[in-house]
């Protein structure tokens, strides 16, 4: 399995949220910097021609997130933090209805 750290200390805004993950996943110069664009980025990480990113997994691999500094992340920006994993879910669902493994398995450390 693959896996990116996520320094969760330098996210105090919705704004820094989409430098970190765009920084740590070559998100594409057209990242929308929303949860919608996140959602799309993360949902193509199986199809490496769709250019949405420059982290890949194979088909029916998922990507560890592992979020280092969770728990003052989760005190920090309460809201961030529920939508990282609501977001995640939904790509996740989404895999899943098409018959796909899951593509995130998120890993919080305190």
């Amino acid at each position: 399995m693959n896996s990116i750290r996520i320094n969760s200390n330098l996210i105090v805004d919705d704004e820094t949220f989409h430098s970190v993950f765009s920084d740590a996943c070559g998100f594409p110069d057209f990242y929308g910097r929303n949860m919608n664009a996140w959602i799309d980025c993360m949902g193509y990480l199986d199809e490496p021609s769709a250019q949405m990113s420059s982290v890949h997994v194979t088909a029916g691999e998922s990507l560890a997130l592992v979020i280092d500094g969770a728990s003052s992340f989760k005190t920090r920006c309460p809201a961030l933090y529920d939508e990282l994993l609501e977001c995640a879910a939904f790509v996740n669902e989404r895999c899943e209805e098409a018959g796909r493994a899951p593509l995130i398995a998120i890993t919080m450390h305190a």
